[in-house]
């Protein structure tokens, strides 16, 4: 049996997505953003040369078809990735009406989102009173703080030490479709703080909210750190997804960082986290050794979003991903004969853009395992088509795999 690989460099877009001009930063619609392509330029014109210096070196990456799946999407030649493909390659365009997490990842695996999801639009009090209400009588509080739209670091940085006086939970959101509880992990209790999101999600799922979730905090005044045991309550996925396809067919899954919590856990076999990304890294290249024929590996890397995507760090992303190209070699060295590794992303979130929400793009698609392939322009529901077809096992949702069709690059793709 065949082995399948599917990893998210979370928010790794490549430009071009059509219908971007519906999508905003600070009023600034999405239109021409490009993560990767403006990373590659930044780095070539010497504006990212911090903890790095030269143009952007993405060998293994680039070896399987990045440049070219950034000029397909966006036209761009983008600097130092001029490689001629070795392996598939393509962009991936996306239905849902998100540029979000949740949105991203499900239709990845098959399963585009019905409905709209619900934001917290005002960043001041940004949520109402009955919401709040329930969320202190879940809590055992008199009250909660925050109420607004804020950094994670910063606003634990404003209001933990009021926190810890009063015991009250921190509520806040972002431009995503969240709601994000943060608490001291011994002041409060980390039990607690999970029990309170738990408690709390069904509420927020039933406004169309996507995630909850608990930010755990360590620390004194003037020293706040946030831990790893952060835990997202996500709503579930409206339709079976990858997951559920190949567990259903009784194929082991396993699901690295949050791939988990981003599916509520459904369709998992196996769940391995860390406290960052090189954690993830590990995990990948012990389950390229380890991973069971005929097995589906779903892997997430969130620091490109996270802590640089958001945070407009164009060297910190540049740095992040020619570390994780390094991984990428490692990895593929210990791939098998007949297993497929597929690399993609969810959405963009270009590093030199307005505002700090994600940007809506084109992903790229680029495959090992299959031999030099050019799929084209296909649709994110595709990848999810396509590893099921190499696994053997039945796809339910609407794409179809660029694995088994002969026209995919033709295809018109909106």
């Amino acid at each position: 049996m065949s082995r399948a690989f599917l990893i998210v460099m979370d928010s790794v877009g490549i430009g071009g997505a059509p219908d971007a001009a519906r999508f905003f930063n600070e009023g600034r619609p999405d239109t021409g953003a490009n993560t990767v392509g403006h990373i590659a330029e930044a780095c070539a014109a010497g504006r990212a040369d911090i903890g790095r210096a030269g143009p952007l070196r993405l060998p293994h990456l680039d070896a399987l078809g990045l440049g070219a799946a950034v000029e397909l999407a966006s036209g761009l030649r983008a600097p130092g990735l001029g490689a001629v493909p070795r392996g598939l390659w393509g962009a991936a365009t996306e239905v849902s009406n998100g540029k979000d997490t949740p949105s991203g990842h499900w239709e990845l695996a098959g399963v585009p989102v019905p409905w709209d999801w619900h934001y917290f639009t005002d960043t001041e009090n940004s949520f109402p009173p009955d919401l709040l209400a329930a969320v202190a009588q879940a809590a055992g509080t008199a009250g909660t703080l925050g109420n607004c739209h804020a950094s994670g670091t910063q606003i634990i940085a404003d209001l933990g030490a009021e926190h810890i006086r009063t015991g009250w939970p921190i509520c806040y959101t972002s431009a995503d479709s969240v709601f994000q509880i943060a608490a001291h992990e011994e002041s409060f209790g980390l039990g607690r703080l999970l029990q309170l999101c738990r408690d709390v999600a069904p509420i927020l799922h039933d406004m169309r909210v996507g995630r909850v979730i608990a930010r755990p905090f360590t620390g004194r005044p003037g020293a706040f750190t946030r831990t790893p045991n952060r835990r997202d309550f996500a709503i579930e996925p409206p339709a079976p997804t990858l997951l559920d396809w190949v567990q259903g067919a009784g194929r082991v899954t396993h699901a690295i960082g949050k791939i988990g919590d981003i599916f509520s856990h459904r369709g998992v076999s196996h769940l391995h986290k860390g406290k960052g990304d090189a954690d993830l890294m590990e995990h990948l290249l012990r389950l390229a050794d380890e991973a069971e024929e005929g097995s589906l590996t779903f892997a997430n890397f969130v620091e490109f979003d996270s802590l640089y995507g958001h945070r407009r760090d164009i060297a910190g992303y540049a740095r992040a991903l020619e570390w994780f190209d390094a991984g990428v070699g490692r990895f593929l060295g210990r791939l098998r004969p007949g297993d497929l590794a597929i690399f993609t992303a969810d959405h963009g979130n270009d590093p030199s853009w307005s505002g700090t929400d994600h940007t809506r793009e084109r992903v790229p698609v680029l495959g090992w395992g299959v031999g030099v392939r050019a799929v084209g322009q296909v649709g994110f529901t595709d990848l999810g088509a396509s590893v099921a077809a190499h696994l053997g096992v039945p796809a339910q949702g609407p794409g179809r795999s660029f694995l088994t069709e002969q026209d995919t690059k033709n295809r018109d793709i909106p």
